[in-house]
């Protein structure tokens, strides 16, 4: 168990989650790229993690980044948690939600917005509500 607000054990974690998400969200996992079904999708409203349901990202700070995957250029306040990440041999910002300690993706400093940030995220770790 964890220091989350959401706390479960792996079973429960994957008894609710599809394989995808639970490899994701649980196991760092990630997408293929151009994969997701949140890459190309602009709709009104609002992301959350699939894990627990925390409001994460509205579409205003969506964009396309041709990366291949959700991008945003920020987040909303207090949902993500930032860590280091020293994995495969590249130095990047983990991000994870704050509520359950989900896996979502990455954060870079190469965002074409006024924030400079693209958000990196998985669709598999995301529920999208519509506005």
């Amino acid at each position: 168990m964890s220091n989350y607000k959401i706390s479960k054990s792996e079973a429960e974690w994957r008894q609710q989650l599809d394989d995808d998400s639970y490899r994701i969200l649980r196991q760092k996992g990630t997408e293929m790229p151009h994969t997701g079904i949140y890459n190309l999708h602009f709709e009104n409203g609002e992301y959350r993690c699939k894990g627990c349901g925390t409001p994460l990202f509205t579409s205003d700070q969506k964009f396309e980044s041709h990366c291949g995957w959700p991008s945003f250029d920020d987040a909303k306040e207090g949902a993500i948690e930032y860590i280091q990440d020293h994995s495969h041999g590249m130095n990047r910002t983990e991000i994870l939600c704050s509520n359950c300690g989900g896996h979502l993706g990455h954060v870079f400093n190469d965002g074409p917005t006024e924030t400079g940030l693209r958000y990196c995220v998985n669709s598999a770790s995301l529920n999208f509500e519509e506005k």
